[in-house]
């Protein structure tokens, strides 16, 4: 049985989380085909995105505890390991990701909400890592992305507290890109990833690595990859044709 349900639409795919009875907790098999689906629409050629959602009340309320408290330390760190090694996939990849937050995100699913691209709520979501009130602390990434999303200062004290906040708090913090309606949660992610992906595939790809890559080092770092990377486009069949575009004043017809 698969705790995930994959529609591709047009080209890019919607991904539910089915386990709505743990209101879609992550345990090793669903965190294992997480990182399956990521290769299976990489390995499409017609498919360079996907949006994300839960169903049911959560989008994922956290990691399997039940399972979590027999662990050994071997075992907690397999555990981390393993959450921390497909989330990074989900990052790195080049395929662009929405997570569309359509309940409960917390613990596990605010570190895979945070391993996507982009993240939009309904105003009803509650948003946390309250790990510590376990007496653990966030395990598949979500100690490293969330400082970097919000800045130290009140990402410390959300990882400290353990507090919950809601998705206006998270909008206004940055952690979430836009606060819906639920009736409109899907419509409104299909109709920015549908944006993102009229734009050219290629340059979509070198911006994101710009973007990643300069969170990773320092500003000499970050300028030295843009530079690369800006000059690499000019070698591309995808920009010759934007520019052209632009000067024709007509739409640009990318490949892909």
């Amino acid at each position: 049985m698969s705790f995930l349900e994959i529609q591709i639409k047009s080209n890019f795919a919607l991904v539910t989380i089915k386990r709505p009875e743990a209101l879609n907790a992550l345990n090793d098999v669903v965190i294992t085909e997480i990182g399956a689906m990521v290769d299976e629409l990489e390995s499409n050629s017609s498919v360079r995105g996907f949006i994300l959602t839960g169903e049911g009340k959560a989008f994922v309320a956290g990691a399997d505890i039940a399972k979590m408290k027999e662990f050994n330390v071997r075992e907690g760190q397999a555990f981390s390991e393993l959450g921390q090694t497909v989330f990074r996939k989900m990052e790195l990849s080049g395929l662009i990701s929405i997570a569309a937050i359509n309940g409960f995100c917390l613990g596990g699913g605010m570190e895979l909400a945070m391993a996507c691209d982009i993240r939009y709520a309904v105003a009803s979501a509650k948003l946390g890592l309250p790990e510590v009130t376990l007496g653990l602390l966030p395990g598949f990434g979500g100690s490293q992305r969330l400082p970097r999303l919000i800045g130290v200062g009140r990402a410390t004290e959300l990882i400290l507290s353990g507090d919950m906040i809601s998705a206006e708090e998270g909008y206004r913090l940055g952690l979430i890109n836009k606060v819906t309606d639920p009736a409109e949660l899907l419509n409104e992610s299909e109709k920015t990833i549908t944006t993102i992906l009229s734009r050219g595939p290629n340059a979509i790809k070198a911006a994101k690595t710009a973007i990643r890559q300069g969170l990773e080092t320092n500003m000499e770092g970050g300028l030295e990859w843009e530079k690369q990377l800006f000059g690499g486009r000019f070698a591309d069949e995808e920009t010759k044709e934007g520019l052209s575009a632009f000067l024709e004043k007509r739409k640009p017809n990318f490949k892909g």
